[in-house]
């Protein structure tokens, strides 16, 4: 029995159809409404299915508009359709898949692949078999509407396709497809060879199995006219690259030399698909061998495909020179994380960097669609650096010289590009040609279009590391002038590139910047009220960075009357709702640590705004967990963000934060903080926790028996970072308490030594484990000597490589007590002992004679025979440094 529209209900339908295609947002609110009201009626979606597959006499576009309205019902509340309602709407689309139109053909195979995907596939057993039968078609519309359908089951349920579930259709589906590589038509050779690609990275066993053909079928479509085959060519070979290299290998030859034609294809499609392949292929072992007779032809290629095309230029609107007073537009504006505060400790050999460096190869055009043919170059050529380091200059030096010289600023641009890419793994290789190079990077920041300056900015910032390196006065000087008049450039985008790379080479200066500070502030300041929104939020990262940079240097009256002003009127213009409030929060947070006293004028209202910002989220979660339906979720970054400034201003006032701590609810706020569910919120709670107890210990007191027990739970090294912050916070409590401290050490012990003991664990995790154990240790020896033979060895391997600190003498000196206490618990690894000593460089007077009198007590307990068979173990520079220092 066949369904059939009520004329009426027909009209009504199709007069909706034509409103919803309406621009008139009133016109819209009513089409809203009207179709929640037709929800109600079950067989309201037969006639969305009936005028997308029977009426032929309506217009394509609200046919398809309404197969669309029918495919939001499906997926909101397929499970309610009456049973009769989804047995007709199934077979109308598998009998109209062959539409004339293929614009409906492309609807009717989204709206089948949305019933499968709502767990479908199997309730509908005839679905794979008969659409699989109809590609046999002799109508081409019934062949390509039926593969256009496959194709987006096989995107959207490939998983389920290969599973026991369905008795794996895959084993007939997949040889079913490769026949069809073969076929007359582009549009079905494409979708074929579309179809089989889903399967290559989760290694589909019936692809597996038919890997040959399909490898074989691949190279005989490589020379395709059509550019969509090519492309699903391209990216067969780049995937089997990734997982069934093997059987590559033997044709890799002809592959390269394919893939560096394909890089060259008139479509750029195509060409960003071959590309790709270059950026996959140095991720493989074999790279070097297979590609270093191919880097003759390959190099120039690249370096050809990171120019500019035509369209990115219009796009990027590079003629536009002014654009500093055109306001920015909203959806410009990336969405900002911030990144909660980690304690961690200081390494003599490394300067913690953040793990943000991987980003820097679309620094240079990130408004561009996000993936282009000049950004896989540049990235292509930087990962090659990286694979064949200087071995890649032969082929780029000649190039080179052309492109940076050139008096077309398009090739000149991609030549500045190509300098930068190289950077970091040619570094060795360019330094005899930074010289003459830098100085010519220098000059391209004013030169007249702003494309090239822009770039010119990145390309320098990769080389700050060599700029820093040498006397200041030679580069170091000459760049920072020419950055800082970028950073007021007239361009928005020069002077988001100029900012980013002056927040890299503060990095890299560090201290070399004092001496410019004044020059350098009144620029930053002078941009303030110059920057658009976006640029505004860099401009924070670069004082921020600044302040990180110089530490106390900038604690001078003259700096302070410089900075102080327009940060705190932004932070007054600011809601409490805005988002700017975050990167204004952290730049703020890193200058209340390096003018410690000096922000003491400031910090009043800085911290209320930031309890109030606790507080505030705080409460809106409350109300959230008991009205979800009433009230929104909020916002937790900015609670997690305001901890971080108070540990900021903890850590810069030290002792002159308590009058503030004094007055305010923060000790409770905080002990909620603790237990939020969020991991980040926890973390940044527990930084802060550690910095009050350095700071004013007299308000932390009170609450240490609420607070250590939440402490205890949260040593778990699944979330690390809380892990760490938790750790690191018991630690400065322990110095607080002293004996005081007993009634918690087995809260907390236990957890300690199995995280000291774990393999894998991340460094900065073990060193602040040893040093809270050693601090536990030196305020409780009694309670904490017994275990000492289960983390000595970890414990000791994990602090001889930090430099000497606070930290690292109470941890040494509670190793000591226990050593006292329980001697026989560290005999088995003495050695490791000896060597964490020899690791001091200046220990304190009495730590050394605590040191002395440990060694010469084990070894006249030992007797001298025995310790020289013992001390023989010793590699010779720890011996010789035991002798001279210890006299052992």
């Amino acid at each position: 029995m066949d369904w059939q529209p009520d004329e009426q209900g027909l009209q009504q339908v199709l007069q909706l159809l034509k409103d919803s295609q309406s621009p008139n947002t009133a016109t819209q609110r009513i089409v809203q409404d009207k179709l929640k009201q037709l929800n109600q009626f079950p067989d309201f979606n037969n006639y969305l299915i009936f005028v997308l597959t029977r009426l032929k006499s309506e217009d394509e576009p609200t046919r398809s508009l309404s197969g669309l309205i029918l495919k939001n019902n499906v997926k909101a509340h397929y499970q309610t359709f009456p049973q009769p309602v989804a047995e007709f709407i199934k077979q109308e689309c598998l009998n109209n898949i062959g539409d004339a139109s293929s614009l409906i053909r492309a609807t009717i195979g989204i709206l089948i692949t949305t019933i499968a995907s709502k767990g479908e596939l199997q309730m509908w057993p005839e679905l794979l078999p008969q659409l699989c039968n109809l590609l046999n078609s002799e109508d081409y519309n019934t062949c390509e509407g039926a593969f256009g359908a496959l194709q987006k089951i096989c995107e959207d349920s490939s998983e389920l396709l290969d599973s026991d579930a369905l008795n794996r259709p895959l084993n007939v589906m997949i040889p079913k497809f490769l026949q069809f590589f073969k076929h007359c038509s582009p549009k079905i050779r494409s979708h074929a060879i579309a179809c089989v690609n889903q399967f290559i990275m989760d290694r589909a066993q019936a692809l597996m199995d038919n890997i040959d053909t399909f490898i074989e079928h691949l190279f005989a479509l490589a020379v395709d006219e059509d550019p969509e085959v090519r492309k699903n060519v391209c990216r067969a070979l780049v995937m089997l690259l990734e997982v069934r290299i093997d059987r590559l290998i033997p044709h890799m030859h002809s592959i390269i030399q394919y893939m560096l034609q394909r890089t060259q294809d008139s479509d750029e499609n195509v060409a960003l698909e071959a590309c790709e392949f270059w950026l996959t292929l140095a991720e493989q072992p074999i790279c070097k061998e297979v590609l270093s007779s191919h880097l003759v032809q390959l190099i120039p290629i690249l370096v050809n495909g990171m120019k500019y095309s035509e369209i990115d230029i219009i796009l990027l609107k590079g003629d536009v020179e002014e654009d500093e007073a055109i306001p920015d537009s909203e959806q410009d504006i990336k969405p900002r994380f911030h990144k909660s505060r980690t304690v961690t400790l200081q390494h003599e050999e490394e300067r913690l960097q953040d793990d943000e460096d991987g980003e820097d190869e679309d620094d240079d055009d990130d408004t561009l669609s996000d993936w282009n043919l000049r950004k896989c170059s540049a990235a292509a050529l930087d990962v090659l650096a990286n694979v064949f380091r200087d071995e890649l200059l032969p082929h780029l030096l000649p190039l080179l010289k052309g492109l940076l010289f050139h008096p077309e600023w398009v090739i000149k641009e991609s030549g500045i590009l190509v300098l930068g890419a190289i950077a970091e793994g040619c570094m060795q290789g360019m330094v005899p040609y930074l010289p003459e190079l830098i100085p010519h990077l220098i000059q391209c920041l004013s030169d007249k279009k702003a494309l090239v300056r822009s770039i010119a900015c990145w390309t320098l910032s990769r080389y700050a590391h060599w700029v820093v390196s040498q006397p200041p006065d030679m580069y170091l000087k000459p760049l920072m002038t020419e950055l800082l008049k970028r950073i007021l450039d007239s361009n928005k985008r020069v002077q988001e590139a100029a900012c980013s790379a002056f927040a890299t080479l503060e990095e890299e200066a560090c201290t070399e910047l004092v001496p410019y500070l004044s020059f350098i502030l009144d620029t930053l300041v002078f941009a303030f009220g110059k920057y658009q929104h976006k640029n505004l939020l860099i401009l924070y990262d670069a004082i921020g960075t600044l302040a990180d940079s110089v530490g106390h240097h900038l604690n001078q009256p003259e700096y302070i009357q410089k900075l102080m002003p327009p940060l705190i009127q932004k932070w007054n213009e600011l809601k409490d709702e805005d988002k700017d409030l975050f990167p204004l929060l952290e730049c703020l947070s890193s200058v209340a640590t390096a003018l410690q006293s000096g922000f003491l004028p400031y910090c009043e209202p800085v911290y209320q705004r930031c309890v109030t910002l606790v507080q505030k989220t705080l409460a809106q979660a409350m109300m959230y967990s008991q009205h979800p339906d009433q009230y929104e979720a909020p916002d937790k970054d900015f609670m997690i963000v305001a901890l971080d400034l108070l540990s900021g201003l903890a850590e810069g006032l030290g002792c002159h934060v308590e009058q503030l701590v004094a007055r305010s609810n923060i000790m409770t706020l905080l002990f909620q903080c603790m237990q939020d569910t969020m991991p980040e919120v926890r973390q940044s709670s527990f930084a802060l926790l550690g910095d009050l107890t350095k700071a004013c210990f007299m308000h932390v007191k009170p609450c240490i028996a609420e607070f250590m027990p939440i402490l205890g739970t949260n040593l778990n090294p699944e979330f690390i970072s809380v892990c760490n912050n938790a750790t690191w916070a018991i630690g400065e409590i322990c110095m607080q308490m002293g004996a005081e401290m007993q009634p918690y050490v087995q809260m907390v012990l236990n957890n300690l030594v199995e995280i000291i003991n774990r393999p894998n664990t991340p460094k900065t995790l073990l060193e602040n484990t040893a040093i809270t154990i050693g601090r536990l240790g030196y305020v409780c020896p009694q309670e904490v000597a017994p275990m000492l033979q289960q983390f000595i060895r970890p414990w000791c391997t994990s602090l001889r490589n930090i430099r000497d600190n606070e930290e690292k003498d109470s941890a040494f000196r509670g190793i000591c007590m226990m050593i006292g206490v329980n001697p026989g618990g560290v005999v088995q690894d003495f050695i490791f002992f000896c060597d964490a000593v020899a690791s001091w460089v200046s220990p304190k007077d009495d730590l050394r004679d605590m040191f002395y009198k440990i060694l010469h007590g084990f070894k006249d307990q030992v007797g001298e025979e025995n310790w020289q068979q013992f001390s023989e173990q010793f590699p010779p520079l720890l011996k010789e440094r035991l002798a001279a220092f210890y006299g052992v």
